[in-house]
């Protein structure tokens, strides 16, 4: 049976921007004004507390010189500019087993991506890792995810980075999820997105301004798939939301997109760089970083998404139609897959204990 035909992207994204604009008159009631004291101030923080989605188990402020546990004190001040501008860059990883895993990788991946936006951190990098593991230890969560942002810092409401009175540091360490094929080992649907992507400098850049990779994520929800995968004005394929997108091709090769074209993702050259065994087993033909056509993706043999918390997944249908010979994982993404997840519990150059 062919798969039912559906509204275009754009035109499904219209209709999710009108159901959304019709909420903002649905409540009628307007609240009173209420001043906070000092001293209901926490009293309140607590009573509007929401639990998140994953445990928050600590979080570090440079601003404190400290860390809380309470979530209702695991707070930005709004005038930093990471709130009111998005002006600031992040890292996510995570531990396994007591170690994280990656850590350099990711720690050098974020002072490029200061060094792109004009943001130092007067402490150093080693300053920053070292805290990222304190933070870790502190928190005792064998198995755990950890935010690390670089924020402009507090200091106006303009948008001049000037303004600011210095970087400020945030760690979160949190609840890890477990990867994509552990959850669906049956496999993952990805769809073309109608989100137009960001301009090659500002992709090559992890900042806070994630816009464009929550409406891709909306998206996914929207239409029922677990990733979308954007396409540039050329026709390229270019990322998923928060993960690269891969294919081994009909020739047999690995192909990732050009990393300067896109968010070079840590997971995604520690692939490429594990592929190499496949390669000497025969099971794919060698990796190559190159332009990736959308309709090359209808070809494929395997179509991989590759992300620090989901692994490799494989993908079974794209657009709804079926992936490889049969729309089932493949042996190349089932065998990278295996390899990452032997890489994470036991490369010991790549695993840093906090516990």
């Amino acid at each position: 049976m062919p798969p039912k035909k559906c509204a275009e992207p754009a035109e499904r994204l219209r209709q999710t921007r009108k159901n959304v604009q019709k909420m903002w008159y649905t409540e009628s009631v307007v609240n009173e004004m209420k001043q906070i004291t000092t001293e209901t101030y926490l009293e309140r923080l607590r009573a509007s507390d929401v639990p998140g989605a994953v445990p928050y188990y600590l979080f570090y402020s440079s601003l404190l010189d400290g860390y809380v546990t309470d979530t209702a004190l695991m707070q930005v001040p709004f005038h930093d500019h990471l709130v009111h501008r998005g002006d600031g860059v992040f890292e996510t990883m995570k531990g396994v087993n007591g170690a994280v895993y990656n850590l350099d990788a990711h720690l050098h991946r974020l002072q490029r991506s200061a060094h792109a936006i004009g943001l130092g951190y007067r402490k150093g990098l080693e300053a920053i890792r070292q805290t990222v593991l304190d933070a870790l230890e502190t928190a005792a969560q064998p198995d755990c995810s950890v935010r690390v942002v670089l924020s402009r810092g507090p200091g106006g409401m303009g948008v001049a980075p000037a303004e600011s009175m210095g970087a400020a540091l945030y760690i979160l360490v949190y609840g890890a999820g477990a990867p994509f094929m552990k959850r669906h080992p049956e496999g993952a649907t990805l769809r073309k997105s109608a989100v137009p992507p960001k301009p090659p400098y500002m992709a090559a850049v992890k900042t806070c301004n994630y816009i464009p990779n929550a409406l891709m994520k909306a998206e996914a929800m929207l239409h029922g798939v677990d990733f979308v995968v954007g396409v540039d004005e050329q026709g390229h394929i270019t990322e998923s939301a928060t993960e690269n997108v891969g294919m081994v091709s009909k020739s047999g090769r690995l192909v990732f997109p050009s990393p300067d074209t896109i968010l070079p993702g840590t997971t995604m050259i520690r692939v490429a760089e594990l592929a190499q065994a496949c390669a000497q087993e025969e099971l794919v033909k060698g990796v190559v970083f190159r332009p990736i056509r959308e309709e090359e993706l209808a070809e494929a043999r395997e179509i991989l998404v590759v992300g620090t918390t989901w692994n490799v997944a494989s993908v079974v249908r794209y657009n709804g139609h079926p992936v490889g010979a049969d729309g089932t994982p493949g042996p190349v993404g089932r065998a990278l897959d295996a390899m990452l997840e032997r890489d994470i519990l036991e490369n010991d150059t790549l695993r840093v204990r906090y516990m």
